[in-house]
């Protein structure tokens, strides 16, 4: 009977391990999807407003910075990276605030990363201003939609950037 136990338990670690790892493996699929985005971007946001982003990949490819700048606004800055089983990334805002936010991709060919706000850096109360979520489309190789949701005082507020990959 303990014998049985102890089989059990391990094919659970087993398993466990298994997973654990895929996930990673996962995790870093996508994140090299993201790499590959290194390049000047162009495009319009939902109001047909200028918009451009460059995506930089940084520290050694663990990093992936990207800087955009929205027509009218000042350039914002995110940096995303591979947290265990999935995407994290630190968004550096005008406000002076830092959202925290995680997405754990489903497969390695995803077409959607929808990172979820976990906290923020220098944000001075839930109602005050700061980016909430992050819609990524990979829509083709040359073409991507970013959909930044910029919540304030409990109201949610999106801003939707088409982006084409600009020729070398």
């Amino acid at each position: 009977m303990v014998r049985r136990l102890v089989l059990i338990a391990l094919g659970v670690f087993v398993l466990t391990a298994q997973r654990a790892g895929a996930d990673h493996a996962t995790a870093k699929a996508v994140f090299q999807r993201l790499q590959s985005l290194a390049g000047t971007w162009e495009g319009k946001d939902s109001d047909g407003m200028a918009v451009k982003t460059v995506f930089k990949v940084v520290i050694s490819d663990t990093a992936v910075m990207e800087t955009i700048s929205p027509h009218g606004m000042e350039e914002m800055m995110t940096v995303f990276s591979v947290d265990r089983d999935g995407i994290a990334l630190v968004h550096y805002c005008p406000t002076n605030n830092q959202p925290h936010m995680r997405v754990v991709p489903a497969s390695a060919d995803v077409k959607e990363l929808s990172f979820d706000f976990l906290d923020a850096g220098n944000l001075s109360s839930p109602n005050a201003g700061h980016q909430h979520h992050l819609v990524f489309r990979f829509d083709d190789a040359d073409h991507i939609t970013e959909t930044w949701t910029w919540r304030a005082n409990g109201k949610d507020t999106p801003m939707v950037f088409h982006l084409a990959r600009k020729p070398r």
